[in-house]
């Protein structure tokens, strides 16, 4: 059988944690001037702190700005430091104290509710490290429970949520996410993030052959180079990706979500990343459209 091609080109974002150095009004003027389709929002202190007084009014200010610049939205909840000052990324689902559980619960029925505000496509998140002396069965029991906790909420504001893999974690790789979807009986609203540079770093399959193997429950991908076995989110060109094939599938897929570019680390030249990548990203594109289709199993 012949996979389908599916005709619409893949709608392109860029992550607000690479434009840290901008406001927020100027991250969103920059991308709609590039030619980006979205935004990758990560909730923070410099861009819609989710902590912050008068949370809705601010929330409904940027929904006015997407709408002025033409943009659409994902809501990402990894900010370092949002809960925690002095802890990066804690606390998280997965900490002995349930207050801190708590903590994170607070944070992603926040960031649900900004979503919903702003007709976001997904809420993103992730499960956090293993604490130290917590055997994996508890870890996994109390990412269940606070995942299960937060998904009426999002069923009922019709906001998929996203679970991102990530090297290192608890829920480090797709079959982590799919243990996860299991134990809590493959809730419809349960989805996936899948970071295509994860991807290259430790799955046992090409990316892909991962896009491929998760599209029945991607709700949202993130997108950048790496090389196998280091976890280092590099500029497109500096790592060992084959972009075109990894687009194709995207596309085969019929995945309409947001490609968000996910460069936290350059900040420092935002501007010139985001162009250079959906340079990158477009030229690899008309490459993949180009590609003859393989016969896919029947």
């Amino acid at each position: 059988m012949t996979p389908t091609r599916h005709d619409s080109p893949l709608r392109y974002a860029y992550g607000t944690n690479g434009l840290a150095d901008l406001r927020l009004d100027d991250a969103l003027a920059l991308l709609a001037d590039l030619g980006y389709a979205g935004v990758g929002l990560t909730l923070d202190h410099m861009h819609l702190d989710p902590f912050a007084p008068d949370l809705a009014a601010r929330t409904a200010n940027v929904g006015r700005a997407l709408e002025r610049y033409g943009l659409t939205v994902t809501v990402e909840t990894g900010a370092r430091y949002v809960l925690d000052a002095r802890r990066k990324h804690h606390p998280t689902l997965l900490d002995p104290d349930a207050e801190a559980r708590a903590a994170r619960t607070d944070l992603l029925l926040k960031a649900i509710r900004v979503a919903a505000d702003l007709g976001a496509h997904a809420v993103h998140c992730f499960s956090g490290q293993l604490p130290p002396g917590t055997a994996p069965k508890a870890g996994w029991r109390r990412l269940a429970d606070g995942i299960g906790s937060v998904l009426e909420s999002a069923t009922a504001a019709g906001v998929p949520l996203a679970v991102e893999p990530e090297p290192g974690h608890l829920l480090a790789d797709l079959a982590g996410f799919h243990r996860l979807r299991t134990a809590l009986g493959s809730p419809a609203q349960l989805g996936l993030t899948l970071d295509i540079g994860h991807c290259q770093c430790l799955e046992p399959r090409a990316p892909a052959d991962c896009v491929r193997e998760s599209a029945p429950w991607l709700r949202h991908v993130q997108i950048e180079d790496m090389r196998r076995g280091v976890h280092t989110h590099l500029p497109f060109g500096e790592g060992e990706i084959d972009f075109p094939p990894v687009l194709a599938a995207l596309r085969e897929a019929g995945y309409d979500g947001l490609v968000t570019v996910e460069l936290p680390r350059d900040s420092h030249a935002g501007p010139e990343r985001a162009a250079a990548s959906l340079d990158f990203l477009t030229t690899a594109e008309a490459k993949a459209a180009a590609m003859p289709q393989e016969d896919a199993p029947c």
